[in-house]
């Protein structure tokens, strides 16, 4: 373990430059239009990267940075995060510049915070065409990337009372798009009084964003192409 976590860290200083500014690697989330609250959870994506940070022993920026499709800065990171209670929409311009950089070798995890399916499902197809959005084995290294789920993702709400999903878009066997349904990783990132969430399930979750940070890191920071449509 000691050994793995030397290696990452070698790695991840060769490369921060080129998953986000500062120096160290940090997740950006995703702002966009369509009148769905993106901007939900504000307390979880800082806390996933301190508890990543501290289980790992990387270097992780705990200050999201926040990037819409149109913008500049979206080709300096090659993770985004988005979730929402409701409606999503891109523009053909976005939807393009996210395909360049989904295709580029970007990240993007999506958390349906109860209410984004249906939306998520419409516009990752306008998006990505060509590919599935199919449900990803409990043998798929993104559940063993750290921590291990051999029954898949943990359930943190209960929303339609369903059990948890995790679905994935595979561009050439890389893991590009993963989206969680029925779960909620983000409530469970939140600070412990706001959803109330037991100590173990809030660490199940944590567990499991930590999965998805270093997955996304082994896919490899270098394959994110630096240009734009």
């Amino acid at each position: 373990m000691r050994g793995r976590r030397c290696f990452l860290a070698l790695w991840l200083g060769f490369t921060a430059l080129a998953w986000g500014a500062g120096g160290a690697f940090t997740m950006a989330r995703l702002k966009y239009d369509g009148g769905g609250d993106w901007y939900a959870n504000p307390s979880s994506l800082p806390n996933l990267l301190r508890f990543a940070s501290q289980a790992t022993g990387l270097a992780l920026q705990d200050k999201e940075a926040v990037v819409a499709p149109e913008d500049p800065e979206l080709f300096r990171h090659s993770y985004l995060y988005m979730t929402g209670h409701g409606r999503v929409s891109f523009s053909d311009a976005q939807a393009e510049r996210l395909r360049a950089w989904l295709l580029g070798g970007g990240f993007l995890h999506a958390d349906d915070n109860y209410g984004l399916d249906a939306h998520f499902r419409r516009e990752i197809k306008r998006i990505l065409p060509e590919y599935e959005l199919v449900e990803l084995p409990f043998d798929h290294p993104v559940y063993h990337a750290w921590y291990s789920f051999p029954e898949g993702l943990p359930k943190i709400h209960e929303h339609d009372g369903k059990p948890p999903r995790g679905w994935g878009i595979l561009i050439d066997g890389r893991l590009a798009v993963f989206y969680d349904w029925e779960c909620d990783l983000g409530d469970g990132w939140e600070d412990p009084e706001v959803h109330g969430d037991p100590p173990d399930l809030r660490r199940r979750a944590l567990e499991m964003g930590t999965n998805l940070i270093m997955h996304a890191l082994g896919a490899g920071p270098d394959r994110l192409q630096a240009t734009r449509p």
